[in-house]
């Protein structure tokens, strides 16, 4: 018995219709083809928000001025102060350590954790609770705006 091939010869479409025959004809398209049309249920089910615009885009200052803010906690001093000391960011006077956090290239100062050290800092800015804690370990911190949040 001929072949199937063999027996749609010169027949234009062997046998499939129209376009299944043609790349991905009966499948709907190729890929994303048909989401809003076509393969609308298939696009609601698993990808809802396929269509428009989402969330936001910050503005690049805003996103600059973030990234140069550099922070440190309170604990972290007591931990970091060899390394302080070795870069020559700081230098002990008697039992108390004179810091500049601002050479180290730090901003702003936080609340989190404790110091047993008495450290004299200056640093540009200070949260209420770091300058709280580091006055409670006998220090003192320079040069500051006190903030709010932390």
């Amino acid at each position: 018995m001929p072949s199937r091939t063999r027996k749609l010869r010169g027949s234009r479409t062997h046998g499939r219709g129209k376009k299944a025959g043609r790349g991905a004809g009966l499948t709907g398209g190729r890929g994303m083809a048909g989401f809003s049309k076509s393969k609308k249920i298939l696009m609601l089910k698993t990808d809802r928000n396929y269509f428009g615009r989402h969330g936001f885009k910050r503005p690049q200052s805003v996103v600059d001025a973030a990234l140069s803010r550099e922070t440190v906690n309170v604990s972290d001093l007591e931990e970091r102060m060899g390394e302080y000391v070795e870069k020559k960011y700081a230098v002990k006077n008697g039992d108390a350590y004179t810091l500049d956090l601002s050479a180290a290239g730090i901003s702003k100062l936080l609340g989190a954790g404790n110091i047993n050290l008495k450290v004299n800092v200056t640093v540009e800015e200070a949260s209420a609770k770091a300058r709280e804690k580091i006055e409670a370990a006998g220090g003192s911190v320079v040069g500051t705006e006190s903030s709010e949040e932390e």
